[in-house]
């Protein structure tokens, strides 16, 4: 049984203040990220060790986007997102 068979998948968008590398100005941005929520039962035909790593799984998020586009007309460059984890943790 893969992973993905223990969680329920869908996109999200969440605003993340940053600032661009090339003209310092700082804008919120819409950043995508993959949701992923525990089922609440483990799915059929699941066997001791997939009840295991079922029992040890948690919900959590991963970022989709690694660059923007600066919101400065003037500037307009492609950055990459630092300071924002990849992969963060839900709690419940």
């Amino acid at each position: 049984m893969e992973e993905r068979d223990f969680f329920d998948e869908k996109e999200a968008l969440k605003p993340a203040n940053l600032a661009c590398f090339f003209c310092h100005q700082s804008d919120t941005y819409e950043i995508r990220w993959l949701v992923r929520t525990k089922k609440k039962m483990l799915p059929r035909g699941a066997d001791e060790r997939d009840r295991a790593r079922f029992q040890k799984a948690q919900s959590y998020m991963l970022r989709r986007d690694d660059f923007v586009n600066c919101k400065n007309v003037r500037c307009r460059k492609r950055f990459e997102i630092s300071g924002v984890q990849s992969v963060v943790f839900i709690e419940g």
